[in-house]
């Protein structure tokens, strides 16, 4: 994909105060946790292979870049699909996570956020608000986010480990949220939140 630059308008523009000055060219095409844990609470690496007897549900979100306030296209497209599966008294959860970037003047850019993280969570279900019974921050998700093509495009995908929680008798859901905070700008992390998935 080839990446237009406009360097006479880019020059043209000084940088926002105490924000990073990015230089962007055209967008790519349409469509881009510390622990918290509690007891009866395993973690696993990964998703199990059996990944079939899960029950999943996908949600997308656009996402401006904060930090950047300029003419080209932002948006960073994010889906994710939160997964939960039950197995005897146990319920197990993890997360996909793919997006469709912008397209940046500047190759795998460490730059554009402070920090980054999902932090996937596993709700019990129940008449009224869900309370959360364990949940896991995964910031490996900064990494991928900030890695881009040789021409710069921003797309790319993450897959949490898997996290679980004795439910007994009771039924649980996944749930999650992606918090991003902007290089030097908008005051820590924003969240995005996504649809959960199926209850089990």
């Amino acid at each position: 994909m080839l990446s237009l630059h406009r360097p006479s308008l880019l020059a043209a523009r000084p940088p926002r105060q105490g924000r990073p000055a990015f230089t962007l060219a055209r967008r790519s095409t349409a469509g881009i946790l510390a622990v918290a844990a509690v007891a009866g609470t395993t973690l696993i690496a990964a998703p199990p292979a059996t990944a079939a007897s899960y029950h999943c549900k996908s949600s997308s979100k656009s996402i401006d870049t904060a930090n950047y306030s300029g003419p080209w296209a932002d948006q960073w497209d994010v889906t994710t699909k939160l997964c939960a599966r039950r197995s005897g008294s146990y319920v197990y959860a993890y997360a996909a996570v793919s997006w469709d970037g912008p397209v940046f003047g500047s190759v795998d850019d460490s730059s554009i956020f402070d920090s980054a993280r999902f932090r996937l969570q596993i709700k019990k279900s129940q008449s009224g608000t869900d309370p959360v019974k364990t949940s896991k921050d995964y910031y490996g998700i900064e990494a991928k986010l900030e890695n881009s093509t040789s021409n710069g495009n921003y797309n790319n995908s993450y897959t949490t480990g898997t996290i679980s929680w004795k439910a007994g008798s009771g039924r649980g859901l996944a749930d999650g949220v992606l918090q991003l905070d902007w290089r030097r700008c908008c005051g820590g992390y924003h969240s995005y939140d996504f649809s959960a998935s199926p209850v089990v």
